[in-house]
Formats: structure tokens, sequence, C-alpha cells
């Protein structure tokens, strides 16, 4: 069988790997998901070489992690080891901001990382009264400053809208007033020295009917995707569309997707982009007013547009605790996964608890311990990530109301900024 030209030589199958140029291997390496990139490693000492390469593991990371994260990003540590700890991520650390001036306590706001500050607008706080103001918060080691910005006629005071960075604008659609008015205009801003300019959109004739308390995100830069909420009559909507901008953002088009299957109707749930042609749904609140922990994606790539539930391996998620929110945040973090952050239960217990959803082909979900400042437990709060990933900003919410004066329903707004970082 030795001489048997049609069997398998390892001597054989090795030459061909170490007849191939470097950048062949490299340009194969990358096509693969990283089992198979650590298996190939073993074929020959050519191949092993280049697995260490401080260039591929770069390269690997640009891949998984997208180049704005990884332009982001300063490893204190070399890139193999960068990607080691963030794929193994199991602790982060947090700490509160020193603040001055403010902005009122609120919860079912926007905040948005953008040009480098956090923008905050609107939201709902004591008495179920809308706030219609813009915050810029500047932010430094430990400190923040807080400025309210002087906006242009812009947005009507609301709360549960949705606000997302596209480019160098922010584009914010509907919400509800404190008259329980749902709104379904949609408006671009910019901003010049401190001043915000709000502009409304001209988006034709066809627009989402108006809801609040749905969930956003934009995809690939250029587009805004909504699903779900509360519309009238207080009616949890399931309807998924998507918002093409011009090239100049001097107008958009509204487009209802139809396909199935869909997540069903819902709110507070998240919807979050983790590059590519993926935006992860989780959670929420059904029409039942049941709790949910169902987790889908929205397939934007070329050719097709809709949703893929994602089935998880009994062993992959854990045992013995309620994944089930809504009011949470869901923030794209460094390594590609989703960090998962609070909200509540089918009884209003409100959550501090952290949880990694990775929907690669790992598909597993993680809880993630937390050190130093431990925030109080709250849902309905907004998160927002930094270019790098690695630190995410947390503002407000409805937290127990134990330690302050609370309203009689034993809630209170919260008005507190702190900073989650990632322990790698």
């Amino acid at each position: 069988m030795a001489d048997d030209p049609g069997s398998s030589s390892g001597n054989g199958e090795n030459s061909l790997i170490t007849d191939m140029s470097h950048d062949h291997l490299f340009s194969i390496l990358l096509l693969l998901p990283l089992e198979s990139i650590l298996s190939f490693a073993m074929t020959c000492k050519k191949t092993l070489l280049l697995t260490r390469s401080q260039t591929l593991w770069k390269s690997i990371c640009a891949r998984d992690w997208g180049h704005s994260t990884l332009d982001a990003c300063s490893p204190s540590l070399d890139w193999i080891q960068l990607y080691r700890r963030l794929r193994n991520l199991d602790r982060v650390s947090c700490f509160n901001l020193d603040a001055s001036d403010a902005p009122t306590p609120r919860a079912s706001h926007s905040l948005n990382f953008f040009k480098g500050c956090l923008l905050l607008f609107g939201g709902g706080c004591d008495g179920g009264r809308h706030l219609d103001d813009t915050w810029i918060a500047y932010l430094g080691k430990r400190v923040v400053n807080w400025q309210r910005v002087a906006a242009s006629a812009g947005p009507s005071g609301r709360f549960g809208h949705s606000c997302v960075v596209i480019g160098d604008s922010l584009v914010l659609f509907g919400g509800i007033n404190d008259s329980g008015i749902r709104q379904n205009d949609t408006w671009i801003a910019q901003e010049s020295n401190t001043t915000l300019s709000w502009r409304l959109l001209d988006v034709g004739p066809l627009a989402p009917p108006a809801r609040g308390a749905h969930a956003c995100s934009s995809i690939d830069n250029r587009r805004m995707l909504i699903h779900g909420g509360i519309g009238l009559s207080g009616t949890r909507l399931g309807d998924t569309w998507v918002l093409y901008l011009s090239e100049n953002l001097c107008f958009g088009t509204w487009h209802e997707t139809l396909s199935h299957p869909v997540p069903s109707p819902r709110s507070g749930h998240t919807l979050t982009s983790i590059g590519g042609s993926r935006t992860v749904l989780f959670g929420g609140r059904g029409m039942g007013y049941e709790v949910l922990n169902d987790v889908w994606y929205f397939d934007s790539s070329e050719g097709r547009l809709g949703w893929v539930p994602v089935l998880f391996e009994p062993r992959n998620v854990p045992g013995g605790i309620s994944l089930a929110r809504v009011g949470h945040s869901a923030t794209l973090i460094s390594g590609g996964r989703v960090l998962i952050y609070g909200g509540e239960d089918s009884y209003r217990h409100r959550k501090d608890d952290f949880w990694l959803l990775d929907i690669t082909r790992r598909r597993v979900w993680r809880r993630v311990k937390c050190e130093g400042y431990q925030p109080r437990s709250r849902s309905f709060h907004r998160a927002s990530a930094d270019e790098s990933g690695c630190y995410l900003y947390v503002f407000g919410g409805m937290v127990d109301g134990t330690l302050q004066p609370a309203e009689p329903t034993g809630l209170r707004f919260d008005g507190e900024l702190f900073v989650v970082e990632l322990l790698v």
C-alpha cells in the first residue's frame, strides 16, 4: 500500500503545503474559522510558524472584530494574547464618573457615542413627563463634563424613541410623549461647534406606523433598521422597517421588510449590529406581557433581508438562571460579542447582571463578573461603547427607590453615568 499512488502520504501532503507561497497560505488561513486555523497549524513546521505570526493575528482580529475596532485598539499585549483574552472574557470593572451640572435623571432616552463624546436626548422622568433637552458629555479619565446643547428646532419631547449614528450624523425615529401620543417622524442631526442642527428628514409618503419602545440599529453605516415597539392603543408591533438614506442625506426612503419566519411582536427589546451583515435581536415584552429570551439575527447581506432564529445547544445556556428580560442594554464590544446589562423580568424585578452573548460558530451565553463599583439594578437605561469597544458608558434608567424618596410605585429615575471597562 505504501507504493500505491492513490494512497495518502503525510510527506506528500506536507510537500504541497510547503510549496505554497507565504501569501497564498496567509490568504487561505484568513478564510478559515479559528478552530480550523489551529488545526492547520499542526500540519507542518511552516504553517506552525505562520500561525504564530503577529501579522496574521492582527488580520484575524480585523476580520472578526472589524477595522474600526482594530484602529481604536492600542494593545499592550500582542495580538495573539489580545484575541485569546477577548475570546475568553469573563470580567469587567465598573467605576462611576465625577460630574457637575448633570442632566435630569431619566429613562427611555437615547445615548450615542458621537464624535468622541456622548450625546443624550430626551427620555421620561418623574411624573411620567417627557424631556426635550440635549446634552453632550465630554469624557475624562475619571470625570465627565456635561453641557446642555443649544439645538435648533428639532424633535419634540419624547421617550422610547430610537437614535443611531450614521456617518457624521444622528438619525432619530418615533417615540412617545407624556400625552401618550406615538410619533413616526424621522429626524437627522449634525453637529457644528456646540450647536446641534436638527431637520425633519423628507421620507416621502411612506413611513412606519407611529410607535415607541421599539428597537433600532444602524446597518453598514448607511441604513437604519427598526423592529417592533408599542403602537396605537398600546398594541405591540412585530413589523420590520429599513430606512435607506440618500448619499447627501437630504432624503430617505422607508421600506417594510416582509419575510418568514419573524420574531413575535414585542417592545423594550434590543437590536445590535455586530458588523458585516448581521444585527442581533434579543428579549423584550410580548403581546401577553410575557418577557422573552429568544435570540434572532437580521441578515442584510446582498440579495437578502430577513430574520434567522439563533438556536443554542443546552450545554451553552446556563441552567437555573433566567435570561429573559426587557428594558436591558445590548452593546457590541471588542471581540465581536454583545454585552448585555440589566433590564427587568416579568415581575418587574430589575437586574444588575452582565452577560456575553456570542452568536458566532460557538453560540454561547457567558456570565461576566463585575469588579470595582457595583451599580444598582436598573432597567430602561441606555448604554453606548466608545470606538475601541473596550469602554461602555451607561446612563440613567429606572432603579429601586430605596436610597432616595421614591415615587408611590417604588420606582426612581437615575441620573448616574458610570463606565464598564473590559478586563483584558
